[in-house]
């Protein structure tokens, strides 16, 4: 049986969907409070401050990256085959977290853009070190950004345009095995 989720996490959770749906405007205190179910001395309990509260999310955000890091490393097909597959957005943990950091990072939040630069060069590190030629990994992560971008931003409600099924993400993995040759 799954373990429920803690106050502490039902906040994060709200957090990202309020910055999400409504922007770091929206997202109060007390909104946040009432969408995690628990009172707002219950959130402060937690998080003594919004900026607690951004860290906290900022912090959800590492530990998700780490874990995708991990995932990557670990994938049978490889790096850039996990992340190219892996670069269509769907709705994941980590996809939402991303987008809540990034609606904060659209407030000139520093520490947002800083947290979200810093997922990035990580994920080059890791693109870098496998395929070992820096300029084919940043490429290769730019691809990935625009898919991500195309189904994250066009796939609401309206058809997106790059092709993400199994058979163009494969024509596109066999289009960067030419880079890396």
């Amino acid at each position: 049986m799954p373990h429920p989720e803690s106050a502490r996490d039902r906040v994060l959770v709200a957090y990202e969907d309020l910055l999400i749906e409504t922007g770091e405007r929206g997202a109060t205190l007390d909104a946040v409070a009432a969408r995690a179910g628990v009172s707002k001395g219950g959130l402060l309990y937690h998080f003594g401050s919004k900026d607690a509260l951004t860290e906290g999310l900022l912090e959800r955000l590492r530990i998700l990256t780490e874990e995708d890091v991990t995932l990557m490393l670990g994938a049978p097909a490889g790096v850039v085959d996990y992340l190219i597959r892996t670069s269509v957005h769907a709705d994941t943990e980590l996809d939402r977290a991303l987008i809540a950091v990034a609606r904060l990072a659209q407030t000139s939040d520093p520490r947002a853009g800083e947290a979200l630069a810093g997922i990035r060069r990580r994920w080059l590190d890791v693109v870098t070190d496998a395929v070992g030629d820096p300029v084919v990994a940043r490429a290769i992560v730019l691809i990935s950004d625009g898919l991500y971008s195309n189904s994250a931003l066009m796939g609401m409600g309206t058809p997106d345009p790059a092709d993400t099924s199994e058979e163009g993400l494969d024509q596109l993995l066999a289009l960067i095995a030419r880079l890396v040759a």
